[in-house]
C-alpha cells in the first residue's frame, strides 16, 4: 500500500492508494496522422528528447516520499511515438524509472512501436532493459490506405519490424489496425486482416476510423475531399472480425481487442477493470480511488511545471460513489465478461439490479445485453451500438 504526503495542495488524494499501472506519454512523431487525437509534436531535437526524459524522471520523483515508492505491476509507453525517442534516451528513461518506482513486480511492460523507426538493435535494448511486449501500429497493408491517413511507413515495414522484435527475444506482440478508411471495401479489409494473421501475432486491435474534432481528416471530411463508410459495411466490418479472428483462435476480450490464451494486455484490462493508474508525461491521464486528473497537454506547459517541482495536473476531478459505480459498469460492459454482480457489488457498494432496474430491463427488452443470474454481457446486436448502450448506464 503506498503512503503519500499530499504531493501538491491541488489534489485532495487519500494519503493511502495504490496505483497498479503506470503510464508514460511520449509525445514524439515524425509526422501527424491525419486521423490521430493523441497530443504529438513533430520536428523535435536530440537534445529536447534528452531533456525531455529528465523531466518525466524528475516528474516520477514528485510521487516519491523518502520511504515509500510507488510499485505499478504493468507499465505502458505510448505516444507519440515511443520508439522515436533515440535509443540512448530511452535507456537512460527505463533505467531512471527502475531507479525512482519499485519496478520489480511488473509482469508487462509495453512500448508502443512505428513500424518506420525500430530497428534490431532498438528493440534488443528494450528487451534487455526490460520491456515484455511490443504494440506496432500497421493500421493497414494497403498503401493507398496508409496513405489516406497520412502514416509515415510502408505495409513492407510491418513484417520487418516484427522480425526484428522476435529476433530480439520478443513473444508478445501486437499489430494494431484500422478498419472502415474512406473507399475500403469489406473485402479490403478482410485482406488487411489476414495479412495480420499470417504473421502469427499473439494479439491483435482492431478500431474503426473514428472522426475527431480538430483531426486533419476530420477537416477533410468536412471540405468534401471523401465520405466516410456506410455504418452498415462498418457493423459487417466488426462483425466479420469478430468470426474470422475466433476462427483463428483469438477471443475477443474487449469489443476491438483480441487475443490468443493468455495473450490480453494486462495494463489496458486495468483501465476496462476500472483500476488505480498513474500517468507521467504531457497530456498523460490518472485515476486514483475516485480522482481523476489529466497532465498538461502541451509541451511547453508541462515541462515548465515539472521545472518549477509543481505537479503539471489540469482538470482534477472526483466523483462521486454512484458517478464511479456507474463510470465502471460502463468500462466493464467493453469486456466479454461483462458485469459480474457480486464482484460490482463488493467493489462500489452498489447493487447493480438497485442501480440499473429500469436500464437493465430497456436494454433486454431491445436484446442488447444478455441477462444471467451472475452478470450482464453485450449481445452481438449491442455490440453495434456499445457506446449508446454504455450512455445508459451514465
Amino acid at each position: 500500500m503506498l503512503q503519500l504526503t499530499q504531493p501538491s495542495p491541488s489534489l485532495d488524494l487519500p494519503l493511502s492508494w495504490e496505483a497498479r499501472g503506470l503510464y508514460v506519454h511520449i509525445p514524439f512523431c515524425f509526422h501527424k496522422c491525419h486521423y490521430c487525437d493523441f497530443y504529438s509534436i513533430t520536428r523535435q531535437s536530440p537534445e529536447r528528447m534528452e531533456a525531455f526524459v529528465d523531466r518525466v524522471l524528475a516528474e516520477a520523483t514528485l510521487w516519491v516520499t523518502p520511504t515509500i515508492r510507488p510499485s505499478p505491476r504493468t507499465v505502458f509507453f505510448g505516444g507519440g511515438t515511443p520508439s522515436l525517442l533515440p535509443i540512448n534516451c530511452m535507456r537512460r528513461l527505463i533505467a531512471g524509472l527502475k531507479n525512482c518506482f519499485i519496478l520489480s513486480g511488473v509482469d508487462e511492460w509495453t512500448v508502443e512501436c512505428n513500424p518506420a523507426t525500430v530497428s534490431g538493435d532498438y528493440c534488443r535494448m528494450l528487451i534487455d532493459s526490460g520491456v515484455t511486449r511490443l504494440s506496432f501500429g500497421a493500421q493497414s497493408f494497403r498503401p493507398g490506405e496508409l496513405k489516406l491517413l497520412e502514416r509515415d511507413h510502408d505495409p513492407d515495414d510491418v513484417p520487418r519490424s516484427l522480425d526484428f522484435a522476435r529476433s530480439a527475444g520478443f513473444t508478445r506482440l501486437n499489430l494494431d489496425l484500422i478498419f472502415a478508411i474512406p473507399g475500403q471495401t469489406l473485402e479490403d479489409w478482410l485482406g488487411n486482416l489476414n495479412c495480420a494473421i499470417e504473421l502469427n501475432v499473439p494479439h491483435l486491435s482492431c478500431y474503426a476510423l473514428t472522426y475527431e474534432p480538430n483531426t486533419a481528416l476530420t477537416v477533410r471530411k468536412r471540405l468534401g475531399q471523401f465520405a466516410s463508410v456506410d455504418e452498415a459495411l462498418e457493423l459487417q466490418m466488426l462483425r466479420v472480425t469478430r468470426t474470422v479472428l475466433d476462427q483463428h483462435g483469438y477471443r475477443a476480450y474487449e469489443i476491438s481487442n483480441f487475443a490468443r490464451t493468455g495473450e490480453a494486455c494486462r495494463h489496458n484490462l486495468q483501465y476496462w477493470q476500472g483500476e488505480n493508474y498513474l500517468g507521467l508525461g504531457p497530456s498523460a491521464a490518472s485515476h486514483v480511488d475516485g480522482h481523476r486528473w489529466k497532465n498538461r497537454p502541451h509541451l511547453r506547459e508541462w515541462e515548465t511545471a515539472v521545472d518549477t517541482g509543481d505537479l503539471p495536473v489540469v482538470d482534477y476531478e472526483t466523483l462521486s460513489p454512484e458517478h464511479r459505480a456507474r463510470e465502471l459498469a460502463m468500462l466493464l460492459l467493453r469486456l466479454d465478461a461483462g458485469l459480474n454482480f457480486a464482484d460490482f457489488s463488493a467493489r462500489t457498494g452498489y447493487s447493480p439490479h438497485a442501480l440499473f432496474n429500469d436500464q437493465i430491463n430497456s436494454l433486454m427488452k431491445l436484446g442488447l445485453i444478455h441477462l444471467d443470474d451472475e452478470h450482464i454481457a453485450l449481445t452481438d446486436k449491442g455490440l453495434g451500438v456499445a457506446d449508446a448502450v454504455a450512455a445508459e448506464f451514465l
